[in-house]
């Protein structure tokens, strides 16, 4: 039986999807590629750190000498070349993790540069720039901030950088693009950026927000000079398997004061039952760069459908990848709506339900959302979002199966073909 036997989708769609798919065929081989180098790289740190069975064994209470938590920090550093990691199922996002390594680093009068512009936004009242005084934000406790700009070109501005750096404590690199329309950071990008940073403050701290890019090239942000590395398990690395949890890793001492920030001074990494969720991360990790593989053969077969029904996406399909998302710019927000209401279509679970704009906790506009997901707000599983704001451009991640992910990108293209939104 065919495709067409089970989804609606017009014929000449699907030749259109044929001409994507060929025209990505050097970007998937060079995916394969990178992917067969993470897991090796992976499958040697469980070799070498002798994952077992008794890693899985479910831990309560204060959690003290919970082996299969050890095991993991210890492979998990491996894997992303760092001293130390402290991965936990307690962090309960990557904006969590996030905070809890910035107050854990940060003291009162310190100063914190973010260098790749204005934050994601989920971050803007932990660091204070909205929200009330006194809710107990970066701010509230006397730490300095400053922002810089990225180039018109969406790129880092390095003599600007350079200016603002001396006396700072932390410089901030955001890799992924939040809601903006630059593309991700590449390893190469990130290795100059961390370079130029190091030849004006060599003492300062290199913060990465690694949400998104886990395993997308064969190196971590730690090869090229960043200090810690933060990011969320429903994202890349915990393979689609993870239910929640999030990870920082980097330097021993600076992961120290993280997990002092976590748990409580003098406790540290010591303590924190497991319930069970060892197996979970662990198998996660496992899978991630296979997983992480085939989100960006969905979208960048995504990018390249959509360039050819005359959008502009970004990056393209072809690109070099920093992360595993892409942005097609829609121009409208009926298309914005209908290209989620398609993607839903296309989701394995909630199918039937339609999205619709919303006003969702720590965002500034009304956002719309489609996330069929086995993990609730899992972005390594398909998904897309936008608020609705002008350029109306969605952000497409995801996609644990190259082969559904297919069928879910030709379904957000019908939905607006039904909507006579474009024309074949």
């Amino acid at each position: 039986m065919a495709m067409h036997d089970y989804f609606e989708i017009d014929p000449r769609l699907e030749t259109l999807a044929e001409q994507a798919e060929k025209n990505c065929s050097s970007f998937f081989s060079r995916t394969d590629r990178i992917a067969r180098h993470n897991a090796a790289k992976v499958l040697h740190a469980f070799t070498k750190n002798k994952v077992s069975e008794t890693c899985f064994t479910l831990s309560t209470g204060y959690g003290y000498g919970d082996f299969g938590r050890e095991t993991l920090d210890r492979v998990w550093a491996d894997v992303f070349g760092t001293e130390d990691a402290l991965v936990r199922h307690n962090f309960v996002s990557g904006t969590h993790a996030l905070s809890v390594a910035l107050f854990g680093l940060l003291r009162p009068e310190d100063e914190l540069v973010f260098v790749t512009g204005t934050p994601y936004d989920t971050l803007h009242e932990v660091i204070g720039f909205s929200g009330k005084a006194g809710n107990g934000s970066l701010k509230d406790f006397g730490i300095k901030t400053k922002i810089i700009p990225l180039t018109p070109e969406g790129k880092p501005d390095i003599p600007e950088i350079q200016k603002n750096l001396s006396g700072a404590k932390m410089a901030y690199i955001q890799r992924s693009r939040g809601y903006s329309l630059r593309t991700a950071f590449t390893i190469d990008e990130l290795k100059h950026l961390c370079s130029s940073i190091r030849e004006v403050n060599p003492k300062i701290i290199i913060f990465v927000d690694n949400c998104y890019g886990e395993f997308v090239e064969e190196v971590e942000p730690s090869a090229v000079g960043a200090d810690i590395l933060v990011g969320s398990m429903i994202k890349n690395p915990g393979g689609g398997i993870a239910r929640t949890g999030g990870y920082i890793a980097g330097n021993a001492n600076l992961v120290e004061l993280c997990a002092y920030r976590l748990t409580c001074v003098g406790l540290g990494k010591e303590v924190g039952c497991t319930l069970g969720m060892n197996r979970e991360l662990f198998q996660g990790l496992y899978l991630a760069p296979d997983i992480v593989a085939n989100a960006l053969k969905t979208t960048a077969f995504a990018a390249e459908l959509f360039t050819l029904l005359g959008f502009s996406c970004s990056p393209e399909a072809n690109a070099v990848k920093g992360d595993i998302v892409t942005a097609i710019e829609l121009n409208s927000p009926e298309n914005v709506i209908a290209f989620c209401q398609g993607i839903q279509k296309g989701s394995p679970v909630d199918a039937y339900v339609t999205p619709e704009p919303w006003d969702m906790p720590g965002y500034e506009n009304q956002v719309i959302m489609a996330a069929g997901a086995f993990t609730n707000g899992a972005s390594i599983e398909l998904s897309a979002d936008a608020p609705l704001r002008p350029p109306y451009a969605v952000w497409l991640q995801g996609g644990i199966s190259w082969n559904s992910g297919r069928i879910s990108i030709l379904l957000a293209a019908q939905e607006l073909l039904r909507k006579k939104l474009i024309s074949l």
